[in-house]
């Protein structure tokens, strides 16, 4: 097989660093033994990349893609397929006149686009963890900073450069193969092309970050998050509202935590977009209290890392909730005050008041998201913290609207993940461009009906 059309490499089975070529930029160190992909490119060059889906097509092999690694079910690690790996293939450019910045899927949004971005005074609302690399998390709709005040991050790509089914590089926006442009943003895995770089709109940096946290005993969930559930819809968009139930270092058990992040540009009106998360009637009994204290990207994004270490393996699902907090509170109870590790951590994530999504693939929401996160280090207890997980979302289920991509594994659980049209929508355009079904698509353990499984 001639590898010099290439200047990045080909890494085909038998070779010595074959399984590190599949594996190693994975983040979730539970990895899959039951699939291998039929040889691993790891590109250098938007040529590369051109080159690889032409080498697919010649050999009659799939074609999967990997650009951050993140994906907690390894949705890059296809069975037969060729995975085109863009690690190595990281440039950034920012253009002062219009605002954009261009940059490629595997640049991390945390750790390298909005340090790049900040010399110019610009931010872009990437994801939480900083070594999320925005490929995926783009095509996925991308929850970033701030969703519920700034949208989702996906709104915010203005083109994308994207290599076709048929091996052809071509610039989609809303005018030129807006198809594609309008697939990309919300397909996720299911996207049939590899964009080589996104054209993003940037913000201003906010000059003042202020954050909030109240500390709660586990026996306060219900009453905590009854009050949250009633009013986290009144607090100025300029906030991003988490709950969560983690045990934060130093203490021995968990706790919950009810926190804000203002993005503003002075102190004064950090408190005062703050302040309706200080009127918890609960205050007087939280364990401690943080009340609109400057912070900073660099405190935020670092407990986002302790948060999700890298080396460790974790187990993942998550749901649009919907219904009254007399529905939704003891549906979510178990998820929140039963974790079976210590690591283990649950968000309640608001998006409220919902804004009207633009016409694009990403077509599910609701006020409330909610994920878990079993985080451990023993290979041994898979198993069992499945069971714990599965049962965890199967009480949820009477208040669940469907969940998002980013956080969710086809082949152990498929829900609605995009409105009924939308769906509709997206088969039609890919029976069009990927006819022949180069590209690998969700990974599933049948075929993908974009339904919640208790309806089927």
């Amino acid at each position: 097989m001639n590898t010099n059309r290439f200047s990045g490499t080909l890494h085909l089975p038998g070779d010595e660093d074959f399984e590190d070529a599949c594996f190693g930029r994975v983040f979730n160190a539970r990895r899959p033994s039951d699939r291998s992909p039929a040889a691993v490119l790891k590109v250098r060059t938007e040529h590369d990349v051109v080159e690889g889906v032409r080498l697919a097509l010649e050999r009659g092999w799939q074609v999967a893609v990997r650009s951050g690694g993140h994906s907690w079910a390894a949705w890059s690690v296809r069975a037969n397929a060729l995975l085109i790996d863009l690690g190595d293939f990281r440039e950034m450019a920012y253009d002062p006149a219009t605002g954009l910045v261009s940059a490629t899927p595997s640049v991390k949004g945390g750790d390298e686009l909005n340090p790049y971005l900040g010399e110019f005074g610009r931010f872009f609302n990437g994801g939480h963890c900083p070594s999320v690399g925005i490929g995926g998390f783009l095509l996925q709709g991308g929850q970033g900073w701030n969703a519920r005040g700034w949208g989702w991050a996906a709104e915010n790509i203005v083109a994308i450069d994207v290599v076709t089914a048929e091996g052809e590089l071509v610039r989609a926006d809303e005018t030129q193969h807006s198809d594609l442009f309008w697939a990309a943003r919300g397909a996720g895995p299911g996207f049939f092309g590899i964009v080589t770089r996104f054209h993003l709109r940037t913000r201003p940096l906010p000059r003042h970050l202020g954050h909030t946290v109240h500390a709660y005993p586990l026996d306060l969930f219900d009453e905590v998050m009854t009050w949250l559930h009633g009013m986290h819809h009144t607090v100025s968009d300029l906030v991003e509202i988490v709950a969560l139930t983690q045990t934060p270092p130093g203490l021995d058990e968990p706790v919950v935590l009810v926190t804000g992040v203002s993005m503003t540009d002075t102190p004064e009106q950090a408190a005062e977009a703050l302040a309706p998360l200080h009127a918890n009637p609960y205050a007087d009994r939280a364990l401690f209290r943080i009340e609109a204290q400057p912070t900073t990207l660099a405190e935020q994004l670092a407990g986002q890392r302790t948060a999700n270490p890298e080396g460790h393996r974790y187990l993942v699902d998550n749901a649009w909730l919907t219904g009254p907090a007399s529905e939704v509170v003891p549906a979510i109870r178990k998820a929140f005050t039963e974790h079976p590790t210590r690591q283990t951590f649950t968000i309640w994530f608001s998006m409220a008041p919902l804004r009207e999504l633009p016409d694009m693939a990403f077509s599910l929401q609701s006020e409330i998201y909610s994920a878990i996160y079993v985080v451990h280090d023993e290979p041994g207890r898979d198993a069992e913290l499945r069971v714990w997980l599965d049962d965890a979302m199967a009480a949820m289920q009477p208040v669940t609207a469907g969940q998002y991509l980013g956080d969710s594994d086809f082949s152990v659980r498929q829900l609605r993940f995009m409105g009924e049209e939308q769906w509709r929508r997206l088969q039609e355009i890919r029976a069009a461009r990927d006819p022949k079904g180069l590209f690998a698509g969700h990974l599933s353990a049948g075929a993908v009906t974009n339904t919640n499984h208790w309806e089927q």
